[in-house]
């Protein structure tokens, strides 16, 4: 137990030491002395047998609990004062709303979190803690020499904050093992909300037009979220209902289907799915770590954690086929959309969307089948989505440009990031990568419980595999004779970036593995049981992870021995370039581009036809969960 205590405190309390820090070096220091421990030490909690509950009969007397009630409060005051400042009355009301809840709370219930083990660890909490810190605190370590760069060279107007930023980091890195790690709904809800003031404050790092605008929209859609979570703990304390998520879990669905559907709301929005996905794209505006960090692998995994922790009550009712609607929707909206943009983050955005949307999906879904499938989706996305936003924030940093169709020859002017970025969409699509593999036990589990909903998968699965070749392609393509550019990568920026790449490989070629070591014993912990993974499919999956291998062997002697010769234009080439003299004798260059289908979809059109779907399908949602 004192390891998990650690895992929490020792971020959290590095962050508030980090504020008086303004050497780099010490900076860094410091960074590392909290981050590297604190990830060694969510590798060996794997090895705890699990479950196991806590009641901190030592913490949770007099002082912590005052200590959090009156955190809590001053946070949901800061919050409220935000939107006087900036005039936005819907985050003042939403935000008193929820310090009202709080504050009745504290007067009629108590000591309620006393009444049941505060902190409750499982197969689950073990998975999303070596998320957190292996995963985030590899992005921190990224962030240390790519802050640098940003304000000393690319960014000199933005102030420079960085004792702020990091700070807000590692807070958001201990906010995350306590919301994991929470059993008690009062704690867990207390942590939900710092992960909420986090975020808002590292949208806004820049404090830009554009960035007040983006953060203050991601606080409004996490503050509904946040409502929707304090009205369910009031309804169980009026319900005389478990104030705790497993029994919780293990209550009868009458009881607790509303609060659950409450606390599916709140995931829903933490994890941006339509009609809220708007936050997250509007996230972009941050230094490309805070992207790294909400899209992979903390902010939006709280929102699937939360919707995977509900499985059990989901499973097999109304609110459950709901929740896995909007997953559906999501998914096929968010490909979609993906398919239309040239901006590489944008796509990363849309598709993360869209892959939460499959996580939501199972959730909703609860069949063993479907839970195996989230919960390896969880774990293959973090690493291969984080790894390909640290390449493109990279790429544009050296190029000054993010837009897919300048990333043309990538293989030449930086071939170690280009291979890297190809591992990341490799893990993303290809069979037999770990993300298909989980897609594909994702379509079985539908077929299995909802069978019309397998259109969505399918028209989504089309979408994904369109934007990811289309890019992977313009990676490989050269015109012309592209300069290399030089130095490609630092030897921290290369440290963090190959380890993640070889994480992302070795994560899929060993992911039978981790499904038994991990998966398998979660499922036994629900007293559930999945086949997926049965000799005869254990055999084919092995068999095509030999045939993958060669796929980053062909790269060992890329470009080596050979020529490189320009396209034949039919005897028009202009100086044997990719120029060619075309009707009129006007000379054009050849080139592959626009491949956006403009004219067909439009992104604006997707999003409010999905956000208009999905509005309709939460109160109905709310409307069953009610009357049920």
């Amino acid at each position: 137990m004192e390891l998990i205590l650690a895992l929490i405190a020792l971020p959290l309390i590095a962050g508030l030491a980090m504020l008086a820090v303004r050497g780099n070096k010490l900076r860094a220091a410091l960074l590392c002395a909290v981050v590297i421990p604190v990830g060694v030490a969510s590798i060996l909690l794997t090895a705890m047998d699990t479950p196991f509950t806590s009641s901190l009969v030592n913490l949770s007397g007099p002082a912590i609990h005052w200590s959090m009630f009156a955190l809590e409060m001053l946070m949901g005051l800061f919050m409220a004062a935000v939107g006087v400042r900036y005039q936005r009355p819907l985050i003042y009301l939403l935000a008193l709303s929820q310090v009202a809840i709080l504050g009745w709370l504290e007067v009629n219930a108590h000591g309620a979190e006393s009444a049941a083990g505060i902190l409750y660890v499982d197969k689950l909490a073990v998975i999303m803690a070596l998320i957190n810190g292996a995963i985030g605190g590899g992005i921190c370590l990224y962030a240390l020499s790519y802050m640098k760069d940003y304000h000393e060279h690319d960014h000199k107007e933005v102030a420079d904050r960085r004792p702020l930023f990091f700070a807000l980091l590692l807070i958001f890195m201990g906010a995350m093992f306590g919301l994991v790690f929470s059993n008690n709904l009062s704690w867990l809800q207390f942590f939900w909300e710092i992960t909420t003031l986090c975020s808002f404050l590292l949208i806004g790092y820049t404090q830009t037009p554009e960035a007040h605008k983006n953060a203050l929209r991601a606080l409004t859609m996490n503050l509904l979220g946040g409502l929707a979570f304090s009205l369910a703990i009031l309804y169980l304390h009026r319900k005389n209902g478990p104030m705790d998520l497993q029994s919780l879990l293990a209550s009868s669905k009458a009881i607790v289907l509303l609060p659950a559907a409450l606390l599916a709301f709140a995931g829903i929005t933490k994890a941006a799915q339509l009609p809220f996905s708007s936050w997250l794209l509007g996230a972009m505006v941050a230094p490309t770590p805070v992207s790294a960090l909400l899209h992979s692998s903390t902010m939006v995994k709280a929102g699937v954690y939360m919707v995977l922790r509900l499985a059990p009550v989901l499973a097999g009712n109304s609110v459950g086929l709901i929740v896995a609607i909007i997953g559906s929707v999501t998914f096929v909206v968010g490909s979609l959309a993906a398919t239309t943009q040239s901006d590489a983050k944008r796509v990363l955005a849309w598709s993360t969307i869209a892959n939460l949307g499959l996580i939501v999906l199972c959730g909703g879904i609860g069949t063993p089948e479907a839970i195996w499938a989230g919960v390896l989706l969880i774990i293959f996305h973090a690493l291969a989505k984080c790894l390909l936003f640290l390449c493109v924030g990279l790429v544009e940093h050296k190029t000054h440009s993010r837009d897919i169709d300048a990333m043309s020859g990538l293989v030449v002017r930086m071939p170690r990031v280009a291979i890297l970025m190809l591992i990341g969409m490799a893990g993303m699509f290809l069979a037999p990568f770990g993300m298909l593999i989980s897609k594909w036990a994702v379509l079985k589990a539908v077929i299995d419980q909802y069978p019309l909903l397998s259109v969505f998968i399918a028209f989504g699965g089309a979408a994904t595999l369109y934007f990811w070749v289309k890019w992977m392609g313009k990676i490989v393509e050269v015109v012309g004779k592209p300069e290399p550019l030089r130095p490609e990568l630092t030897w921290g920026q290369a440290s963090i970036l190959y380890g993640m790449a070889a994480a992302t490989f070795a994560t899929c070629m060993l992911f039978p593995l981790i499904s038994w070591a991990l998966v398998e014993p979660y499922l036994a912990e629900l007293h559930l049981k999945s086949d997926l993974l049965s000799h005869g499919n254990l055999i084919l999956v092995m068999l095509m992870m030999a045939l993958i291998l060669l796929f980053p062997l062909s790269f060992l002697y890329y470009g080596r021995g050979g020529t490189l010769s320009e396209p034949y234009l039919g005897g028009a080439n202009v100086d044997a370039g990719p120029t060619f003299v075309g009707s009129a004798g006007v000379i054009t260059t050849s080139a592959t581009r626009g491949y956006y289908l403009h004219g067909i979809l439009d992104e604006r059109w997707l999003a409010r036809c999905g956000e208009f779907a999905c509005i309709a399908l939460l109160a109905l949602m709310i409307l069953l969960a009610v009357t049920l």
